[in-house]
């Protein structure tokens, strides 16, 4: 149970709870003494009035929120003047911890920003610490505050699946939610890696991959029969009962059974052979041969550990790297490397505590957890995935032995990792610097756009838009855009891009005037502006992770017609600081003669082998990917639309049932009144509805 206390300009506004329940939480008198002469002890000597303006104003203002808080444990969020979440944090007792940020100086610079930009807070009051670790966790993943460690890829992991729901098993890939009856086994670091796990395990036990309506619907054994992948349970080529015996081996040998496994099938390998049975003994040899290459792959394997999860974290250049492994039934199921966003103020234990919690918000914990570094929260975290998951989980970093080594290991491959990834941004770097020479920039550009557009004689026309910087392609930042302009002659490209740059600058426009009418208003309400928010320690940018917004550089995939067209809407829009270069394809649309202009600039070309032009080719290349895919998924959608679709009130339950009822949306659209009220789902009103739908549109 949680109890939510809002905190705007009103001092309480209590969303949940009742009076008592507040009042409960009001802090008596001595108690505020008590607090005031602590936060007061915690700086002795410093003199507040030499703190900026701006922190000390943030301070007045958490004091003010700070005697409202809640005595015991919960969440806070630290809210800017503009709604954007600044932070989430947890505490044990919030009130003691709000009054840390109460002292303007003493600070870190990471700390000090937050303090400055904040304006109000809300709390949220639970009743164990870690139920408030769980709700920090999801409130981190949802709002993605600016100074919260974020774990940046929460893609979700591939698992096998071994159905529970059929007579015959199927063994198939799964991912995202684990709402089909069966066993699930995983996680997988890569969809490659399960793939090539599937095809022999499909060698070693034979069980069926097929969708179930597949199933149903055959007459005669597949081709993966003949190849030896299926054993054909759905035209009884095996029996059930035999067959339930290789989805019970195939369980066993994923849940860590694989040496009794191959043990059975060796023994009656030897049986086969010893009557002469030497078709059945090579089958049971190629099983057993697949298992070796499911074990074989797996890179390392320790002996004694059946199941964990192993974190390390390292550190360079001020970014992080945490690398994580899988170990399943004493396998290597892989691993995968995570770039987090952190201040490089934190410390790497403090990152890794922050990122554990937002890892397991979605996903199954192991029963062992191996750290490369021991973590505050590791009690807490504990007993959440305890309660989550209903059994044990342990969290330890290991000092020596087997474990110790698996953490190293995962530590080495750490730095790689991050060695690489610094390699590439440098890389990135020195391309931005050839493209800002080639297009005569001021500086390097931090965000590039790239513009295409796709359709077939102007049907299911799609604008598409891609962004880069320095880490590459942004494809959290990939925008699609259908185009509505009614007035547009089909196939005029030139009237689509302007339709799409239109609609993305005034976009962008109208989000910069609200920020500054904010600014104006937060100006004409007297809050303190002499002294700007405190920088960090090294000179940088406030947040040098933060991808702007806003392009210095926009690639139109056009010749001299896209790019006046492109020209004219942002001159009309007002839009300056944005730099325009269209790309012509080159005679026979050879790559590496592509044209390019610039304004006040005769169109050029760059040399063959000037870097500038492989990545311009790489971005044109990416936004013409992102269009066409875009613009096929829209037309294979209008291909396999139903006029069942346009009915309000029809979802997908009744939609199934008229179809098993008609067979096709002919069929349906040329039934009768009384036809549709025997359909089992539809009652009077439904099919009365279902009915105007089809002869009132046919008038």
């Amino acid at each position: 149970m949680t109890r939510v206390q809002r905190n705007g300009s009103s001092p309480i506004d209590a969303a949940n709870g009742d009076a008592s329940a507040i009042a409960r939480q009001q802090p008596s008198a001595e108690a505020f003494e008590e607090d005031a002469a602590a936060c007061t002890d915690m700086d002795p000597g410093l003199d507040e009035d030499a703190a900026p303006a701006s922190v000390r104003h943030g301070a007045s203002v958490i004091r003010g929120f700070w005697r409202h808080a809640p005595i015991g444990p919960g969440v806070y969020r630290m809210i800017g003047a503009d709604g954007e979440v600044l932070y989430v944090g947890k505490a044990k007792s919030v009130r003691k911890r709000i009054a840390s940020y109460m002292r303007p100086l003493g600070h870190a610079n990471r700390i000090a920003r937050m303090i400055a930009l904040t304006a109000s807070m809300v709390f949220i009051s639970t009743e164990t610490e870690t139920e408030a670790l769980l709700l920090e966790t999801n409130y981190i993943k949802q709002m993605k505050p600016r100074f919260n460690v974020l774990m940046r890829d929460d893609k979700s992991f591939p698992y096998i699946l071994l159905t529970g729901d059929h007579a015959a098993a199927q063994i198939t890939k799964h991912r995202g939610a684990r709402n089909r009856k069966g066993d699930y086994f995983g996680p997988f670091a890569s969809v490659w890696a399960v793939n090539r796990t599937l095809n022999a395990l499909q060698r070693a036990f034979l069980l069926r991959s097929c969708s179930d309506s597949y199933y149903e619907n055959r007459t005669r054994p597949c081709l993966l029969y003949q190849i030896k992948r299926c054993s054909a349970p759905c035209t009884g080529e095996i029996s059930h009962a035999d067959y339930a015996e290789l989805v019970r081996e195939a369980r066993d040998f994923l849940s860590g059974k694989s040496r009794a496994v191959r043990e059975n099938l060796a023994q009656e390998m030897t049986e086969a052979a010893d009557r002469l049975e030497f078709e059945r003994a090579a089958r049971l040899r190629d099983r057993i041969a697949a298992l070796s290459a499911i074990q074989g792959a797996q890179g390392v394997n320790p002996k004694s550990v059946e199941e964990a999860d192993v974190f390390a974290i390292v550190d360079q250049a001020g970014q992080f790297c945490i690398e994580v492994f899988f170990f399943r039934t004493y396998q290597n199921w892989g691993n995968r490397a995570y770039f987090p966003r952190a201040d490089k103020s934190l410390s790497p234990a403090e990152v890794l505590d922050a990122f554990l919690a937002q890892f397991y918000a979605d996903k199954p914990a192991p029963r062992l957890i191996l750290l490369s570094h021991d973590i505050e929260n590791r009690e807490v975290l504990e007993q959440a995935l305890r309660e989550r998951t209903d059994r044990k989980v342990e969290i330890a970093a290991p000092q020596r032995g087997e474990k110790k080594e698996l953490v190293e290991h995962a530590a080495q491959n750490g730095r790689e990792a991050l060695g690489r990834k610094l390699s590439e941004t440098a890389s990135q770097e020195h391309l931005l610097a050839a493209l800002a020479d080639a297009f005569g920039l001021e500086r390097k550009p931090r965000r590039i756009e790239v513009y295409d557009n796709s359709h077939i004689m102007g049907t299911h026309a799609v604008g598409a838009m891609i962004a880069a910087g320095a880490n590459g392609f942004m494809k959290a930042h990939y925008r699609t855009f259908n185009i509505k302009g009614e007035e547009l002659t089909p196939g005029d490209d030139y009237g689509m891009m302007r339709e799409v740059l239109r609609r993305r600058f005034a976009r962008l426009m109208k989000d910069e005037a609200a920020a500054s009418n904010l600014d104006l208003a937060r100006s004409a309400s007297g809050e303190p502006e002499t002294e700007p928010t405190p920088a960090p320690a090294d000179g940088g940018d406030d947040d040098q992770d933060a991808f702007p917004q806003k392009p210095d550089l926009i690639l139109i995939d056009g010749g001299q017609g896209q790019f006046d067209a492109a020209r004219a809407i942002l001159a009309d829009l007002g839009v300056d600081g944005v730099a325009i270069v269209g790309i012509a394809k080159g005679p026979d649309r050879n790559a590496g003669r592509e044209s390019f202009f610039v304004d006040g600039r005769e169109p050029f070309r760059l040399s063959p082998r000037d870097p500038a032009l492989y990545f311009v080719q790489r971005l044109r290349d990416e936004a013409h990917r992102f269009a066409i895919g875009t613009h096929r998924a829209r037309r294979k959608k209008e291909f396999t639309r139903s006029p069942l679709d346009d009915i309000a009130g029809i979802g997908p339950s009744r939609k199934r049932a008229l179809l098993h009822a008609f067979g096709t949306a002919k069929a349906i659209s040329q039934a009768a009144l009384s036809d549709f009220e025997k359909v089992p789902g539809i009652n009077a009103a439904t099919a009365r509805l279902v009915y105007d739908f089809f002869h009132e549109r046919g008038r």
